[in-house]
């Protein structure tokens, strides 16, 4: 599933990134912390892969 927003690809990214041991899980917080508890590195991957190029900024949570 790809990334809706700009945020959500950069927290998804982040995540990633802590999931590999490239950054401290301790220097993750918000959307990220989240997404690093709550998905695997595939589904990470998936998101943190999409191209940025027309995403919007936010997405509101409705």
């Amino acid at each position: 599933m790809p990334a809706k927003s700009k945020a959500q690809q950069k927290a998804a990214g982040a995540a990633l990134a802590a999931k590999r041991g490239d950054i401290k899980v301790s220097d993750l917080q918000g959307a990220s912390k989240d997404m690093y508890d709550s998905m695997n590195e595939s589904e990470l991957e998936d998101y943190a892969s999409t191209d940025r190029k027309d995403l919007p900024d936010r997405v509101d949570n409705d």
